[in-house]
C-alpha cells in the first residue's frame, strides 16, 4: 500500500488534512492503460482479466474524481487529468523497479540472456557486424534477436518488455522512452574500383547518368536521396530495387551499377567511395529504450557498450 498525504483540500471540503490509502496495483493498471489505450490489451499485458482491469479503472475514477480515460474509435484516450499525472506515475513505478534492479549484479562474461531489438535492414547492416565480435569477447553467452517493429507500435512493445531497444531515426517523441544519438553518417556514392567512371570527377550530371540500385522494403516510393535530388530538379535512373543493403553491395561489386549509402556501411566493402555532388541530410539513428529500464544493469551495460562502439 502507498499512503499519499493530501493537504490541499481543506477549503473545498472543510477538512484540514486527510489520508488516502492507494493500492499500488492501481497505479500499475493506470500506467498500462495509458500505454495500451485499450482495456483488453492492458489485461493481456498485466496477465489479469478484463473485468479486473475495468474494476481497477472504476476505483481510479472514484479516487481522482475524473473519467481518466474516455472510450473513442481510436481507443481509450486519456483526459487532461490523466495526461497530467501519467508521467509522475510512470516515474514512480520506474523508481520502484530500479530500486530492485540496482540490487542485482550483472557480469557480462557469465550473463545469459537474449536482447530483443527493433531494427531496419540498414541498422542491422551497420550495427551487428561490429556488435557481435564485441559480444564474443566480452559477453559470449548473450544472444540478440532483431526484427522490425512499426514505429507506431514501438512504445507498446517497449513498455511490455517485448522489446529491449529500438534503433530508428529521431521521430519518436514520448515521455515514456529515453534515447541517445547512436550513428550520424554522411551518404556517399559507392561503385566497384574498376568502374568505367571510377577515375572521373563525379558531377551531378554524371551521377544522374549512372545506373542506380535503390534499397527499400517498400514496393514504391522515394528515399532520402531521391527527395534531396528533387530539390535540385534531378532524378536518378534506378535499374534495380532490392530490400537488403548487403545484397545491393554484392551486386555493385560485380556490375556497373552504383549504390548511394552511408559511408560507414560502404566502407565495409572493397568499393570506391565518392562524395555526392549534391546535399543529402546525414543518416541519423538513435537508440531508444523504455524509461523503466534505465537502471536495469544489463540494459545499462549494453547501452553504454553500443554508445562506446559507435561514437569512436
Amino acid at each position: 500500500m502507498v499512503i499519499i498525504h493530501d493537504t490541499n483540500t481543506s477549503e473545498k471540503h472543510g477538512e484540514a488534512t486527510f489520508l488516502k490509502k492507494l493500492d499500488l496495483n492501481l497505479f500499475l493498471v493506470f500506467d498500462t492503460i495509458y500505454t495500451e489505450r485499450n482495456l483488453t490489451q492492458a489485461a493481456k499485458s498485466l496477465a489479469i482479466t478484463q473485468p479486473a482491469v475495468s474494476n481497477a479503472l472504476c476505483r481510479l475514477r472514484r479516487m481522482f474524481n475524473d473519467e481518466l480515460f474516455v472510450r473513442t474509435s481510436k481507443g481509450m484516450l486519456p483526459t487532461p487529468i490523466a495526461d497530467g499525472i501519467a508521467q509522475n506515475i510512470s516515474t514512480a513505478l520506474g523508481m520502484l523497479n530500479a530500486s530492485v534492479l540496482e540490487r542485482e549484479e550483472f557480469s557480462p562474461a557469465s550473463a545469459q540472456r537474449t536482447y530483443h531489438f527493433s531494427m531496419t535492414d540498414l541498422a542491422e547492416a551497420l550495427i551487428l557486424p561490429r556488435l557481435f565480435p564485441y559480444f564474443e569477447q566480452q559477453a559470449p553467452h548473450l544472444a540478440l534477436q532483431s526484427y522490425y517493429t512499426k514505429r507506431h507500435e514501438l512504445i507498446r512493445h517497449l513498455s511490455r518488455g517485448e522489446l529491449d531497444f529500438a534503433i530508428d531515426v529521431p521521430l519518436i517523441e514520448d515521455t515514456q522512452v529515453s534515447h541517445e544519438s547512436l550513428i550520424r553518417d554522411e551518404y556517399v556514392c559507392a561503385m566497384r574500383p574498376d568502374h568505367p567512371l571510377a577515375s572521373d570527377p563525379l558531377t551531378l550530371d554524371s551521377y544522374l547518368a549512372m545506373r542506380h540500385i535503390h534499397v527499400s522494403s517498400r514496393r514504391k516510393g522515394l528515399g532520402q536521396v531521391d527527395m534531396s535530388l528533387l530539390k535540385v530538379q534531378g532524378e536518378r535512373r534506378i535499374q534495380l530495387r532490392v530490400q537488403h543493403y548487403r545484397v545491393a553491395a554484392e551486386v555493385v561489386s560485380g556490375t556497373d551499377l552504383v549504390l548511394t549509402v552511408p559511408r560507414f556501411l560502404a566502407s565495409q566493402y572493397s568499393l570506391s567511395l565518392r562524395p555526392l555532388p549534391f546535399e543529402v541530410p546525414p543518416l541519423d539513428l538513435h537508440l531508444y529504450w523504455h524509461r523503466q529500464s534505465d537502471s536495469d544493469p544489463s540494459h545499462r551495460w549494453l547501452r553504454e557498450s553500443l554508445l562506446t562502439l559507435f561514437r569512436q
